[in-house]
Order: structure tokens, then C-alpha cells, then sequence
């Protein structure tokens, strides 16, 4: 990272033993984010907010997700989503879609989250009616595609903070997924850097 991780408050604590209890480790994540316990538990309620009143199933978020990563070059994020995404769907899918960004192994509804998110990472204000019309065609509802934006612009949001304060993908994370996914994320930073002190 490219500064410092905070001095241990009792939020920070906290922040750190949650981790350690779910992972069994503190990621560079936490560290980077506990310089703001508040905003990185706003962040998490807004998105379990949003995944406990959609309509779109945990594999088309972890589509979504992993289009935005690889469309941001972030790697941390396309590795974990990564991960999710070979649980769901399978580990070739996954790949496919985090490498060569091919997501021919997915549905059509699928492919089509994966082109969207695509485009509102690449330049939101050159989408068209057009654009939104495919997603209607592969049967997405209006508010299907208002959650699927508000995904995307939250990950984006989180991986921009990740991204410019130089976290990279812990090693535990790296070596947790499938080879294939791994091999498929060229991009972004590499794994295993500690973070500063």
C-alpha cells in the first residue's frame, strides 16, 4: 500500500478481528479500509442492502463483478469475485471472462450483464437506449438493470479507493483460486506485496 495502516482503536481492533475470525487473516483490504472502519461497514451495508431486495441471483453478481474488475484492470477484485464466480458457474467460465473477457460459456443473460457492465465502466455517458434494449431483449426488468448499475457503480467506488492506495491481492487469496482464474488475471497488481507499516 502506499500509506501507512492506521494506529489500532478499538474500531480498527475490531475491523481486524472480525477478519481474522471469517478469514483467518487480515487482508491488505482491511488494512487500507481501517482508516475508515465507518465508511468500509456503510459500504458493506449498502451492498447487503441492495443483494437482500434484488432480483438477480448471486452468479449474475459475480458476473457483474467480475466484468467491472477486469474492465478496472483490478485484480484483487477479480480474483475474489473470481473465486465466487468458479464456485457458481465453473472455474473455465471464470477465466473466460476475467482473461479474454469471452463470456460465451455463460446464458444469454449473463453475457449481457457482463457487455453492460463493460460499457459503464468503459464510458457511462456513451451508453444508449440501444444498450439498455439488449438487456430487455435478454429479459432483465428495469429494475434488474437499476440494481445492475447500482452494482457496478459501487464496486467500482470500492476498487477505485483499492486501486489508487496500492493494495494488492494477499498471497492466501491468490493461492485460493483455482489455477485457471489465476492464470486468467494478468492485470492489475500483483499478489503478495505486504503492505506498508
Amino acid at each position: 500500500m502506499f500509506i501507512s495502516s492506521p494506529s489500532e482503536t478499538d474500531a480498527v481492533r475490531a475491523m481486524y478481528d472480525k477478519a481474522v475470525r471469517e478469514d483467518g487473516y487480515v487482508s491488505n483490504l482491511e488494512r487500507l479500509w481501517a482508516w475508515r472502519p465507518d465508511a468500509h461497514e456503510a459500504f458493506v451495508a449498502a451492498r447487503m442492502a441492495l443483494n437482500k431486495s434484488t432480483s438477480l441471483s448471486d452468479r449474475e453478481r459475480a458476473v457483474l463483478v467480475c466484468a467491472t474488475a477486469r474492465t478496472m484492470g483490478d485484480s484483487y477484485c477479480s480474483l475474489a469475485w473470481g473465486e465466487r464466480l468458479a464456485k457458481l458457474a465453473s472455474p473455465e467460465a471464470a477465466a473466460d471472462l476475467l482473461g479474454s473477457g469471452d463470456a460465451r460459456t455463460l446464458s444469454a443473460r449473463e453475457r449481457a450483464l457482463a457487455a453492460w457492465a463493460r460499457k459503464v465502466v468503459d464510458d457511462p455517458n456513451g451508453t444508449q437506449a440501444d444498450d439498455v434494449a439488449a438487456l430487455h431483449a435478454a429479459r432483465l426488468t428495469d429494475q434488474d438493470i437499476f440494481d445492475a448499475t447500482l452494482f457496478i457503480a459501487l464496486r467500482q467506488a470500492f476498487s477505485t479507493v483499492n486501486d489508487a492506495l496500492g493494495a494488492s491481492p494477499d498471497r492466501q487469496l491468490a493461492d485460493s483460486v483455482p489455477d485457471a482464474v489465476r492464470d486468467a488475471v494478468t492485470y492489475g497488481r500483483a499478489p503478495g506485496v505486504e503492505p506498508s507499516r
